[in-house]
């Protein structure tokens, strides 16, 4: 099955990117919470970032946790979290550490969703040049700079390839035996564009997980043509790159029940 989806920023979604190069709204997640859970059961993101999923599991009175490599971000999230407290009844957290470290926190059998946008591997690890931007509005103060996550060598956001998709299969491989059977594992990811080749990282992701041990169930697209300055190609009539800003892939997976 193939769903379109659209989703639509809101106030207190965060969309600075000098705070954070990659954040998706807090709609996203709140989708998939409101169907694929209930109330008090555990949300897992082990790519949480500033919290966006942690956000929308409190507006939905899920417990939920979330790791992150970098303690700034995590600080984010946390004080996200205090400012939207009031009529939750579940608990969320966010944790500094390693996403392969996730088993040492959690049961096994006991989270009900995961739900994450993990690093494009090394996508961020160059200038930035504003293709998705037209005209003067190219040239604003993203322009040219490095919005890598951070320098970690354990970072996704610094890893080739080859070595993303590995270390996919090791994070998820920890993850698997916590999830309830038939629990939803909901990966956010979009392909990248590299020395003038196209990779195809949900196709990665897709491999990864499945040799981590979960079944590919669905392909969900994010619509974020509302979203872009304009539509547009790069390179015609010879070089025809579609403009990839304006949709992104959502990955549905699932533990099996055997």
């Amino acid at each position: 099955m193939v769903s379109i989806q659209t989703f639509y920023y809101e106030g207190r979604d965060v969309r600075d990117k000098n705070v954070h190069p990659a954040v998706f709204p807090i709609a996203l997640p709140a989708h998939f919470i409101k169907l694929l859970t209930h109330e008090g059961e555990l949300v897992l993101d082990p790519f949480v970032g500033i919290g966006t999923t942690l956000v929308a599991a409190q507006d939905l009175n899920r417990n939920a946790v979330g790791f992150d490599l970098n303690e700034e971000y995590v600080e984010i999230a946390k004080r996200r979290l205090a400012q939207s407290r009031l009529g939750s009844r579940a608990q969320q957290v966010a944790i500094v550490d390693d996403a392969r470290n996730i088993p040492e926190y959690l049961e096994e059998n006991t989270v009900s969703l995961c739900i994450t946008s993990p690093p494009y591997a090394n996508m961020l690890n160059r200038p930035r040049l504003n293709k998705s931007v037209r005209g003067d509005l190219r040239n604003n103060d993203q322009y040219l700079k490095v919005q890598q996550y951070s320098d970690d060598p354990r970072d996704l956001g610094t890893m080739n390839h080859e070595d993303y998709a590995k270390a996919l299969e090791e994070i998820y491989s920890g993850i698997l035996p916590i999830m309830r059977p038939k629990a939803h594992c909901i990966v956010n990811i979009n392909d990248v564009w590299w020395n003038n080749r196209r990779h195809l990282t949900h196709i990665y992701v897709i491999e990864a997980l499945q040799r981590a041990g979960f079944e590919f169930r669905n392909t969900f697209i994010w619509d974020k043509r509302d979203l872009v300055n304009n539509v547009g190609i790069f390179g015609w009539p010879n070089n025809f790159i579609s403009l990839g800003a304006t949709m992104e892939y959502i990955l549905d997976f699932w533990r099996p029940a055997k």
